[in-house]
């Protein structure tokens, strides 16, 4: 099963970070790396259900928002190759935020893992999870 982890420490307390994350659709804070994000169907960004459709080509949906833990978990429906529903199946990302109590940061995790006979996607994959947050991390530098 191919995955993809990143992490980066932004500089800024967990419920600023959370509060600019947790809408599935808004991408405010990556206007380079999110050019566009349509919203599908009637739910909000912030109900599980919820559905979008990055760059015009990435389709997700939101399949879990967890404010306790800070945590948002999406599906990938599909996309451009290499992660098109017939290169991957069972695609999940999962964007969680931790804590760092001694200096008022906030650790950002950001993984995915997917089921896959090739690795291709994983380079692909972890560029654009790379780009998004150090997006983030300068959205709080500014």
């Amino acid at each position: 099963m191919p995955s993809t982890y990143q992490s980066i420490v932004v500089n800024a307390p967990i419920e600023a970070v959370w509060d600019t994350v947790k809408n599935f659709h808004d991408f405010s804070w990556a206007p380079a790396v999110i050019e566009s994000c349509e919203v599908v169907g009637d739910a909000t960004g912030l109900e599980v259900g919820a559905k979008r459709v990055l760059n015009g080509a990435f389709e997700e949906t939101l399949v879990e928002l967890d404010d306790e833990i800070h945590k948002v978990r999406y599906s990938i429906d599909n996309g451009p190759s290499p992660v098109s529903s017939s290169d991957v199946k069972n695609y999940f990302g999962t964007l969680r935020l931790r804590s760092s109590t001694i200096d008022n940061k906030t650790l950002v995790e950001w993984g995915s893992v997917w089921d896959s006979d090739s690795d291709e996607a994983v380079e692909f994959c972890h560029g654009i999870y790379v780009a998004l947050l150090q997006s983030l991390a300068g959205y709080f530098e500014a």
